[in-house]
């Protein structure tokens, strides 16, 4: 009896047609003056020699004739040296926690964040910038790196779709594997909850560097937001198994809220100071509404 041949995950499962239609429409935008090694399909704002104007500079000896913009030198009897928006390689590093914690809540924290992958994957693909996606826990675990074009597409999704979420997470390593393998300049997207015990400070200053930008997505449930509990519980850590016996009051679940907002406060203030964006999501909120609406508010799209 012949194998059956495993059936392709689509790319549809993580991304409706009619979202994928309104992704066609956007690009990823760099914040920073590109400086990649490749001639490719981004335009910086360096100035150099494409087909796309830019602006205006006063001639000086030994410029090339060929660039002076001879109109105004009709007009004005003075030379003026035409300039161009130059085309520059963007690289796209989508950095993804698939450990145990991402698995929970209701909707879970990895839907959410996979589906928010996809489409900035999505976008990144059909704007033939370069993409490399790592899924980490204790670690890199799989990765799909130097992708360029609408035909990885199926790659992409086929990954997303079987990577599940276990074991424990190691950010750190994470990052270190992660900022060794990046080449180029571009952006650096990292979708996380951030529920690290041992924190996350080391880690992303491994991340952050002169050609790159850096984006820090944190994703949390609604019952980490809000949670509905009270009595007598046994709480045990997902990932590494610790446990602690509480018991929940008003006074208990203001005091986590309160802990949880500082947490959140602090980690904002680190990336600010830093220049990167921090955003905070919720795995109830839409992604489509953050992908189309807010994420070009804080400029990773346009």
């Amino acid at each position: 009896m012949p194998a059956t041949k495993p059936t392709t995950r689509k790319l549809t499962e993580l991304l409706d047609s009619k979202f994928m239609a309104r992704l066609d429409s956007l690009d990823v935008l760099s914040r920073k003056i590109l400086q990649g090694k490749l001639q490719g399909e981004r335009r910086s704002k360096r100035r150099g020699q494409s087909v796309e104007f830019a602006d205006h500079r006063p001639y000086v000896v030994g410029d090339d004739l060929r660039f002076v913009d001879w109109n105004i030198y009709g007009r004005l009897e003075q030379l003026f040296l035409k300039l161009f928006l130059e085309e520059q390689d963007l690289t796209v590093h989508l950095l993804v926690d698939t450990s145990a914690s991402m698995g929970m809540g209701e909707p879970a924290k990895a839907t959410f964040a996979k589906r928010l992958t996809a489409a900035l994957g999505y976008v990144s693909l059909v704007n033939n910038n370069r993409l490399s996606i790592s899924l980490f826990a204790d670690g890199l675990r799989t990765q799909l790196t130097h992708m360029r074009g609408r035909n990885y597409l199926p790659q992409m999704a086929e990954m997303l779709l079987t990577t599940d979420c276990d074991g424990f997470s190691d950010f750190e390593k994470a990052c270190r594997d992660a900022a060794t393998s990046r080449i180029g300049s571009g952006i650096t997207i990292v979708v996380s909850d951030f529920l690290f015990k041992q924190g996350y400070e080391a880690a992303l200053r491994r991340l952050i560097g002169a050609r790159y930008d850096l984006y820090v997505i944190q994703v949390l449930s609604p019952q980490e937001i809000e949670p509905e509990l009270g009595g007598d519980l046994k709480l045990r850590d997902i990932e590494d198994g610790d446990a602690a016996e509480i018991t929940v009051s008003s006074a208990l679940l203001k005091y986590y809220k309160r802990n949880l907002a500082a947490y959140c406060s602090e980690l904002n203030d680190f990336c600010t100071r830093r220049g990167a964006v921090y955003v905070r999501t919720n795995s109830a909120d839409s992604v489509e509404s953050l992908v189309l609406n807010y994420l070009r508010r804080v400029r990773l799209l346009r």
